[in-house]
C-alpha cells in the first residue's frame, strides 16, 4: 500500500482556512436568513434557481443538479416551500415521472424580500473582505474545484 501524501504545512494552512471561512460563511448566511426571513439557507437558494429559470420553473432533477443537493433533500425543502406557499408542484407533461417545481406569486414577493438582507450579509462575510484580485482568484480557484468534481461524478 502506499503512503499517504500528507498535506505539507502550507497545504495544511489552505485547507484549514477553506474550512472554517466556509463553515463560518455559511452558519452566518443560515442564521441571516432565518432571522430576517424565515427560510434556511437551502431553500432561499431553491428561490433563486427557480426565479432564474424560464417562467420560474425548473424540473426537479435539474434543481438537484443546480443545487448540488440529493433528491431526497430536495423533496425535503421543496415540500417545506410549498407548505408555506412559496413553491409549487406540478406534473411534467410529456413525462409522467418528471416532476417541476415553480415559483408561486407568494414566492416571488418573499424572494424579494429576503434579496437585499442576503445579499448585504453576503458582501459583508465575503466579499467586501477580499480585494478584487483576491475575489478573482477565489472564483477561479473553486470554479477550478467545482468543474474537476463534477466531471468526476458525471
Amino acid at each position: 500500500m502506499d503512503e499517504p501524501r500528507w498535506l505539507n504545512e502550507t497545504e495544511m494552512a489552505a485547507w484549514r482556512g477553506f474550512v472554517a471561512a466556509t463553515n463560518l460563511v455559511a452558519r452566518r448566511l443560515e442564521r441571516q436568513l432565518k432571522d430576517d426571513a424565515g427560510l434556511s439557507h437551502t431553500q432561499y437558494e431553491i428561490l433563486v434557481q427557480l426565479s432564474a429559470a424560464p417562467e420560474g420553473s425548473l424540473r426537479m432533477t435539474d434543481l438537484a443538479d443546480r443545487l448540488v443537493t440529493s433528491k431526497s433533500g430536495l423533496t425535503y425543502q421543496v415540500t417545506q416551500l410549498e407548505k408555506a406557499g412559496l413553491v409549487a408542484r406540478r406534473s411534467c407533461p410529456s413525462d409522467v415521472r418528471g416532476v417541476f417545481a415553480e415559483l408561486t406569486d407568494h414566492g416571488w414577493q418573499a424572494l424579494r424580500a429576503a434579496a437585499p438582507g442576503h445579499v448585504a450579509a453576503v458582501r459583508e462575510a465575503l466579499i467586501d473582505v477580499l480585494t478584487p484580485e483576491q475575489l478573482a482568484a477565489l472564483a477561479d480557484t473553486l470554479g477550478t474545484v467545482a468543474d474537476r468534481l463534477r466531471a468526476a461524478d458525471a
